[in-house]
């Protein structure tokens, strides 16, 4: 009895996951891209107002945290340096938009003396971020 070898089928790479898995990569990055460049500010509890708008784009964004940490454009930054960092980045023939984030539970008086600060400085547009209330 003669039993017949079987044909050997040639090998061959199934590409249909690794597709998949590639598309599901690209998916991720472009979400997380989207997510990155959404605010500039540091992520805190804004207050609710009625009145609230959207601004146009801006230049310059003042964190103020709960804990009263202030932060220019994310970075660290103390009340005595402020000013002089401000100056550098706006020119008076060029007004830029300052928008100030203080979370809700921060010091009235520490929000009022920043804005203060700020409304000194020649060029300076001043705005106080707030959700929308629904």
């Amino acid at each position: 009895m003669h039993i017949q070898d079987e044909q050997e089928r040639p090998a061959t790479i199934n590409i249909v996951p690794m597709i998949d898995v590639i598309f599901s990569i690209l998916a991720f990055f472009i979400i997380s891209s989207l997510q990155l460049t959404k605010s500039q500010g540091l992520p805190v509890n804004l207050p609710s107002a009625q009145t609230a708008q959207n601004q146009p784009s801006t230049e310059i964004t003042l964190t103020i945290e709960a804990d009263g940490a202030i932060a220019l454009n994310k970075d660290p930054i103390t009340l005595d340096t402020l000013t002089p960092t401000l100056q550098d980045m706006v020119t008076p023939s060029n007004p830029s938009l300052v928008i100030i984030k203080a979370d809700e539970a921060v010091n009235h008086g520490q929000v009022v003396e920043v804005m203060d600060i700020v409304r000194q400085i020649d060029g300076v547009n001043l705005a106080i971020a707030a959700q929308r209330d629904n």
